[in-house]
């Protein structure tokens, strides 16, 4: 397990920092896929985690909401296949810009090829990259301003409740301590219909990651308490996964010791 190295804390990186300082080509230096690191093993897991999800047939409907998109596809390319309109979402202005550069396959955008031939593996359909491609371009309806830390965080505009929401990545990176992940986790909430599912994934036990030369805080995470935080909000786990790092592997990108993926429910009113 990669350990925190020195005696540097990482002061929290608020919405101000992400807005001056977030570089999204920078980030998604950890998506590039196939170059065999540990990267690759814990891009594997999520993808074949919500390959199972959103291909299994329980997880569907009208609408997804992405929580906190940043300038990532890779976690709806299964879920495209479930769902009618895809809303993805950001607080930082750059991830949009570089999000909508994909979207428009405008040049210069990241190149997905080796995770969408992947996706497609998974699903069966290893030739179908451009339909897949084209498929997730048309689904994503609308890009939105995202502020996990507002009651309505889409503010000002107010969205029918989904069907299902996302989440990757996001609110250990917003939240600077673990009342307010509560109160941003019941904010994300108000969006999602009862008896909709949340899909959250993330870094267990990190309190750092790198962003090109830029160290951005992360609220260390523990099993216990998001399986807890999780029951107080209102939500039934239907799975909790997690993959743990290789304790021999070294690297100064992210303190992490692993992986998690939950699939939850909301509670229906009584």
């Amino acid at each position: 397990m990669c350990r925190f190295r020195g005696s540097i804390m990482t002061e929290f990186t608020g919405g101000d920092v992400y807005q001056a300082e977030f570089d999204p080509k920078a980030f998604l230096e950890y998506f590039k896929f196939g170059e065999d690191t540990w990267r690759d093993d814990f891009l594997i897991f999520i993808l074949k985690q919500y390959c199972k999800t959103f291909t299994s047939g329980g997880v569907k409907g009208d609408t997804l909401i992405d929580i906190g998109s940043g300038p990532n596809i890779h976690q709806l390319l299964s879920a495209c296949e479930s769902f009618k309109e895809i809303i993805a979402s950001d607080y930082t202005d750059r991830n949009h810009w570089e999000l909508e550069k994909w979207l428009k396959n405008e040049p210069g955008a990241f190149d997905w090829t080796p995770v969408v031939e992947y996706v497609c593996e998974l699903e069966g359909n290893r030739e179908k990259k451009a339909e897949k491609e084209t498929k997730l371009r048309k689904t994503i309806k609308q890009v939105l301003k995202c502020d996990v830390h507002k009651s309505n965080p889409m503010d000002p505009i107010i969205l029918p409740p989904a069907d299902c929401l996302i989440s990757s990545l996001c609110l250990e990176a917003a939240c600077k301590d673990l009342n307010t992940y509560r109160n941003a986790l019941k904010n994300i909430s108000s969006l999602l219909k009862p008896g909709g599912h949340l899909v959250l994934s993330g870094d267990l036990g990190c309190s750092f990651f790198m962003v090109g030369p830029k160290r951005f805080s992360c609220l260390v995470l523990r099993e216990e308490f998001l399986r807890e935080v999780l029951s107080e909000t209102g939500f039934i786990i239907q799975e909790f996964e997690i993959l743990f790092r290789d304790d021999n592997f070294i690297d100064d990108s992210s303190d992490f010791s692993g992986m998690y993926f939950i699939l939850a429910r909301k509670e229906e009113a009584i």
